[in-house]
């Protein structure tokens, strides 16, 4: 009689409610690995179960536990993240009364380095992995198939386990994989598959590793364990058969999970397969990374080839903070990051997409300070994306909290650190932030606006904040009930970050959301806007409205005066569009815009001109994921971008 394979599964969920699924590319690459070796592949049964960001832990235990004792895994491995914690932990939980001889082991920057913790919030947690998990997970299958005891696993590098006496044992750090390509590819073997059951690409976005490591040591982050450590990377050969086999299947963007990509030569030559397999395969047709926070000579060369081949991307100031005391503290004064005025000119001249990105909250930052920086940033980049400052376990602001006075409380939901307080931040100026957040989230990281704030800012001496604050104001106290989800989800935002999505849909895909964003702009803005330049700034406004993505709220009827899923489609290029035909009168805003930041005449640009807008179809995938990357994409563009895209 032969023994049936040793049932694991891998358990990974998304943060994001979304209508397409989140490569779960940690779990593919376990599977991968593991499935490398000859006595595993012959005596385990792998399987990856990837969870919806929406989906409840009813629902997950529900999918996972379905069929009670005698479907139960012998191994539940789960990829752990701040915002699935306490869900898995609780899934570990059911599983050990299922099959309480199984093995729930726990790996991921979260509880990494965290076994105490862990093990006296959750005793039915056997195992947590430290560091990199490829071959560590690869080994504990090994001593689970032998029929080691979880609590002897001495033998394995970079884990931590309790003992027969109930001690927390944490073993040697296991090196880090300085061969990547050791680690097999969970694409090229079939690890993670990349088609639906109707054949199509079925993730939003292809998720992919180029190299691991990260030089730096910012006060706030634990990239994977590897701050402060030499990057390496996968080779050339084995990430152009990966890009090959994204281009076959049609992925329109890849994500690259890389700290600092831009920063060495091989990136280059990374972009230059890119480009040469779009020229073949007609995709992928744009790159999201987080871009090197040095911009060297190799990073304006990626940036002009991707811009001569018009393969797209939002170019990135991981700027944090621009106060000094506060670039100390992060340990980001050393970083050539804040000499970043001319890259932000240079890439606006050419009229490359830029966004930055600033924490609030980080410690030595005041109201103040972050206001002040956050104009001088919206200057060059409109697009600024601001995050509240999480508590990461293994940062220097987790270990060194009474250092700076941090007062901080758990989520409710998942398992991050919020700040209250600290020494530069009252509760009353976070509250107050808070707010500004949600509604800088809101219309100018997503962004709902996109040219309204060079006119206003160049003709009409308004700056970003400036307007940001007056539609706070309006959400407090305009008493018309269509504003009353607007100004809930503003005053919620302190104590539930998940308020901005819905509010983020209605405003694409609802007309009274519209309107109501239409009566704040001319009973509050226009006014102070000089009489001279307020009907070109009113056009701006208007445009920035038209050519919002093409989505029509669940339950809604599609509206006749904005752009909905009832339009015509036509196919450019391979990409599906929507198209409004002859809809836009007016003259080229983007060409305005575009001028101003140049700081060249734009009268040209202010000739009436008729053109249909193209929406690229889908936004409903991307809608509900605060996703402002990819949202971008489904803007509508006037028939000359369309064009010469």
């Amino acid at each position: 009689m032969v023994a049936r394979p040793l049932k694991t599964w891998l358990v990974q969920q998304g943060i994001w409610a979304m209508s397409l699924e989140s490569m779960p590319l940690a779990a593919g690459y376990l599977k991968a690995t593991a499935l490398a070796d000859e006595r595993i592949a012959a005596e385990t049964d792998v399987q990856i179960h990837n969870f919806d960001g929406g989906i409840t832990l009813f629902g997950m235990a529900n999918q996972l536990f379905r069929d009670g004792r005698d479907g139960a895994p012998d191994v539940l491995a789960f990829s752990v993240l701040g915002w699935n914690y306490q869900e898995f932990a609780a899934l570990a939980e059911t599983f050990k009364q299922l099959n309480p001889d199984g093995w729930a082991i726990f790996g991921g920057n979260h509880v990494s380095q965290q076994a105490s913790r862990v093990f006296a919030m959750h005793p039915y947690v056997d195992v947590v992995v430290n560091g990199e998990g490829e071959f560590t997970f690869r080994d504990l299958l090994r001593a689970r198939l032998d029929g080691v005891s979880p609590r002897s696993l001495g033998d394995i590098d970079g884990i931590s386990y309790r003992d027969e006496s109930g001690q927390v044992v944490t073993t040697k750090d296991r090196p880090r994989i300085e061969d990547l390509d050791e680690i097999p590819s969970p694409f090229l073997t079939g690890a993670i598959p990349l088609t639906g059951a109707d054949g199509e690409f079925r993730y939003d976005v292809a998720l992919l590793e180029t190299n691991r490591g990260c030089p730096y040591k910012c006060s706030f982050c634990y990239w994977g364990g590897a701050v402060g450590q030499r990057v390496r990377a996968f080779s050339r050969e084995r990430l152009r058969q990966e890009l090959e086999l994204f281009a076959q299947h049609k992925v329109h963007t890849l994500v690259l999970c890389d700290a600092n990509f831009g920063m060495m030569p091989i990136d280059l030559e990374f972009v230059a397969d890119v480009i040469e397999i779009r020229e073949k395969y007609g995709y992928p047709r744009s790159i999201e990374t987080s871009w090197a926070k040095n911009k060297s000579a190799v990073f304006y060369k990626i940036v002009k080839a991707m811009k001569d081949a018009g393969l797209h991307s939002s170019f990135t100031l991981a700027l944090q903070t621009l106060d000094d005391t506060t670039l100390d503290l992060m340990n980001r004064r050393n970083m050539k990051v804040n000499d970043w005025e001319s890259l932000a000119e240079w890439l606006g001249k050419e009229g490359l997409d830029c966004y930055a990105e600033l924490i609030w909250g980080a410690p030595g930052e005041t109201t103040e300070s972050f206001m002040k920086g956050y104009d001088r940033l919206a200057n060059h980049v409109s697009r600024v994306a601001v995050y509240p400052m999480l508590i990461l376990p293994n940062t220097t602001y987790h270990t060194d909290r009474e250092r700076f006075g941090l007062i901080t409380v758990r989520g409710n939901t998942d398992d991050f650190e919020y700040l209250l307080s600290h020494d530069t931040m009252s509760p009353q100026d976070n509250q107050y932030m808070h707010r500004f957040i949600f509604v800088s989230r809101l219309v100018a990281e997503n962004p709902v606006f996109r040219h309204i704030w060079g006119p206003l800012r160049t003709l009409a001496g308004i700056t970003q904040s400036a307007l940001i604050r007056s539609l706070m104001d309006w959400f407090e106290h305009d008493p018309h009930p269509g504003t009353e989800p607007f100004r809930h989800g503003m005053v919620n935002s302190f104590t539930d970050s998940d308020v901005l999505a819905p509010v983020l849909t209605r405003l694409y895909g609802d007309d009274e959301a519209k309107d109501m964003l239409r009566r704040w702009w001319h009973e509050t803005v226009v006014p102070l806007v000089p009489p001279k330049v307020r009907s070109l700034v009113d056009t701006a406004f208007e445009f920035d409205l038209l050519t919002l993505p093409a989505y029509t709220m669940p339950g809604h009827e599609p509206s006749s005066r904005y752009a909905n899923e009832t339009l015509p489609k036509v196919e450019i290029d391979g990409v599906a569009y929507y198209v409004w035909r002859d809809v836009w009168k007016g003259f080229d805003v983007p060409a305005l815009t575009l001028a101003l930041r140049r700081d060249e005449p734009y009268e040209q640009a202010l000739t009436e001109t008729v053109s249909s807008i193209y929406y690229k179809i889908g936004a409903n995938n991307f809608l509900p994921s605060t996703n402002h990357e990819e949202i971008l994409y489904y803007m509508g563009r006037l028939e000359r971008q369309v064009a010469g895209s």
